[in-house]
């Protein structure tokens, strides 16, 4: 199974998530998730994801973007990640993934974030 087609499962990952959905519960945005070379756009309501498309879209207004290689999506979604693979900040500090837009959204939720792109991850 590819990184994005393992991401494409987030929606189902994260409904069976109670925990996660209640922490989010005061968070709207509309963000973007690459996974190597392919886009998802997260519209997020309420900490519930009310959408996830797949693919390019043109014109499409997104609040922040996180970017990471295919490889960098891999090793984070290892059920106990190596140093340096573990986090998403220490994806960018490695060089492997990159953040920019306006990340007031992303930082004032760091954990549902955090946790939200952890869900793939397998468990230990």
């Amino acid at each position: 199974m590819s990184p994005a087609d393992r991401f494409a499962r987030l929606p189902a990952l994260l409904a069976a998530d109670e925990d996660l959905l209640r922490r989010g519960r005061w968070l709207t945005v509309d963000c973007r998730v690459d996974i190597g070379s392919e886009p998802f756009f997260l519209t997020i309501r309420d900490g519930a994801l009310a959408a996830v498309d797949r693919g390019p879209r043109l014109m499409r207004s997104t609040v922040f973007t996180f970017r990471a290689t295919d490889e960098a999506w891999t090793q984070y979604w290892q059920p106990i990640p190596a140093p340096g693979w573990h986090d998403l900040f220490a994806l960018t500090k490695r060089g492997a993934a990159s953040m920019d837009g306006d990340l007031r959204p992303l930082l004032q939720n760091l954990q549902y974030f955090k946790d939200l792109l952890a869900l793939p991850r397998g468990k230990a």
